[in-house]
C-alpha cells in the first residue's frame, strides 16, 4: 500500500475515491419522508428480495433513503444490453469498434437505466404499500416519490462514472462493494454477541469454513484453463510462436445468481396476495408457497441451486462462441497442437468449455445457497456469509489492486523513458 501512496497521482485518485464514498454513505442516510422506518426494517428482516436490494444499496433501502434503489436499475440494464450485444448483430459490431463503440454501448445502458428505474421505483412502492409499510399516496405524491428514487439511481451512476475517470477501480463496482461491506460492522457486532462456551466448536467450524470459502472464491475467480495455440511464421527461418487462449472457470461472474434469485423469489412475491384471496384454492396455494419457498426451506434452495447452474451454462453459451473463436484462430494461421483447424477445433473448444463451466456452475450454485449451508452445518445464522456479496467483494478488490499496480508500472516506465 505504501508504494501506491508514494505516487502523487495515485494518492490524489485514492483521496478522490474516498471522498465519493463519503458522499455515497451520506446519501444512504437521507430518508424519503412519509415512511415508517421501523416497520420497513422489520419487514426487510423477513424479505429476501428486499434484503437483496438493501445489500446493493448499502443500507439505503432499510433507511428508505433517496438512493433506495441503489444501482439495481443500472445492473439490470447492463445485463440486458450485454445479452442483446451477443444476439443483435449491429450491437455486436458496435462492441468491436474499440473505445468509441464501448462509449455508445455505455450510453445505451444509461438510457435504458432510466425507464427501468422508474418501473422499479413504482414496483417498490406498490409492494410496500400492499404490506402496509407505506401509506397510499395521491398521484402527485406518488410521482414525487418515483422521481426522487429514480433520481437517486442517476446520481449514483454519475458519481460512479466520476470514480472510474478520476479515482481508482471501476466506480459502479466500487459503490456496490462499499454498499456490501457497510453492513460488516453491524453483523460483526451481532456475531460477537453470540459468542459463548456452548457454541464455541460451531463458531470455530464457521470461521474455518469462511476462510476456506474466501480462498475458494479467489482461486475460482482467478482460475483459467490455458489452451496452447501455435502460429507458424515464415521468414529467413521458419519458426513457431506459441500463445495461449485463456478460458476462465467462472466466465459468467455473479450474473447467474442475479438471474436465479429473480426467478426463485417470484413464488414468495405472489404468495401474500394469494393468501388474502377469497378463493380457497388460491389461499391454500399461497400458504403452501409461503411455507416452502423461503430461504430456510430445502425446496427453495434446491430450486435456487438448479437455476444458478442452468443460468451459468446459458450465459456462458451466449458469451463464449466456440465456432467464432475457432474461425478467428484459423484466419490468423493458428491451431491447437494435435487438433485439426476448423470443426475439430470447434468440437474441442466445446468439450473444454462444457467441463470448465460445470466446475464453475457447481461452485456458483454452492455459493448461492451458502447462507443455508452454513446455518445447517454450524447453526450460526447471525453472521451469514453472503455468497453473492462475497463474489462481488473479491472481484472488486482484485480488480482495483490490478489497476493500481498497472498505474505504478506505467509511472515507473515513464520515468525510465525520461
Amino acid at each position: 500500500m505504501l508504494k501506491f501512496l508514494k505516487i502523487p497521482e495515485i494518492r490524489r485518485r485514492i483521496l478522490f475515491t474516498l471522498g465519493v464514498i463519503f458522499v455515497f454513505r451520506l446519501l444512504a442516510h437521507i430518508p424519503v419522508p412519509g415512511v415508517d422506518s421501523s416497520a420497513l426494517k422489520s419487514y426487510l428482516e423477513g424479505s429476501t428480495l428486499f434484503g437483496l436490494f438493501d445489500l446493493f444499496s448499502g443500507g439505503g433501502f432499510q433507511n428508505f433513503s433517496i438512493v433506495t434503489m441503489g444501482l439495481n436499475p443500472y445492473i439490470n440494464a447492463s445485463i440486458i444490453i450485454q445479452l442483446f450485444t451477443m444476439m443483435v448483430p449491429s450491437l455486436e459490431e458496435l462492441s468491436k469498434e474499440g473505445e468509441t463503440g464501448r462509449e455508445k454501448i455505455n450510453m445505451y445502458t444509461r438510457l435504458l437505466s432510466v425507464p427501468i428505474a422508474l418501473l422499479q421505483s413504482y414496483g417498490v412502492y406498490f409492494l410496500l404499500s400492499k404490506q402496509g409499510v407505506i401509506n397510499t399516496l395521491n398521484p402527485i405524491q406518488l410521482i414525487v416519490l418515483v422521481l426522487t428514487l429514480s433520481a437517486g439511481t442517476m446520481i449514483l451512476m454519475w458519481i460512479g462514472e466520476l470514480v472510474t475517470e478520476y479515482g481508482v477501480g471501476n466506480g459502479i463496482s466500487l459503490l456496490i462493494f462499499v454498499g456490501i461491506i457497510s453492513r460488516l460492522p453491524l453483523t460483526s457486532a451481532q456475531f460477537v454477541t453470540t459468542l459463548n462456551p456452548e457454541n464455541l466448536p460451531n463458531l470455530i467450524i464457521f470461521l474455518a469454513i469462511s476462510l476456506f470459502i474466501i480462498m475458494g472464491v479467489v482461486i475460482v475467480n482467478e482460475g483459467t484453463r490455458n489452451i496452447p495455440l501455435e502460429y507458424g511464421r515464415s521468414g529467413q527461418k521458419s519458426q513457431k510462436v506459441t500463445n495461449y487462449l485463456p478460458i476462465k472457470i467462472n466466465q459468467a461472474g455473479v450474473i447467474p445468481i442475479i438471474f436465479a434469485v429473480s426467478v426463485v423469489l417470484i413464488p414468495s412475491l405472489i404468495s401474500t396476495p394469494m393468501q388474502s384471496s377469497s378463493n380457497a384454492f388460491l389461499s391454500n396455494l399461497g400458504t403452501y408457497l409461503t411455507a416452502n419457498f423461503n430461504p430456510n426451506s430445502v425446496l427453495y434452495n434446491v430450486i435456487y441451486f438448479v437455476l444458478v447452474v442452468g443460468f451459468t451454462y446459458f450465459y456462458t453459451t451466449v458469451q463464449f462462441n466456440p465456432e467464432k473463436i475457432s474461425d478467428d484462430i484459423k484466419k490468423r494461421g493458428g491451431f491447437v497442437p494435435g487438433i485439426r483447424p476448423g470443426k475439430n477445433t470447434t468440437d474441442y473448444l466445446k468439450a473444454v468449455i462444457t467441463r470448465i463451466t460445470l466446475a464453475g456452475a457447481l461452485f456458483l450454485g454452492a455459493i448461492a445457497i451458502l447462507p443455508y449451508l452454513v446455518n445447517q452445518f454450524t447453526g450460526v445464522s447471525t453472521f451469514s456469509v453472503g455468497g453473492t456479496g462475497l463474489l462481488i467483494v473479491v472481484s472488486v478488490i482484485l480488480e482495483t489492486i490490478r489497476q493500481m499496480e498497472s498505474m505504478v508500472v506505467t509511472k515507473n516506465y515513464n520515468k525510465f523513458l525520461e
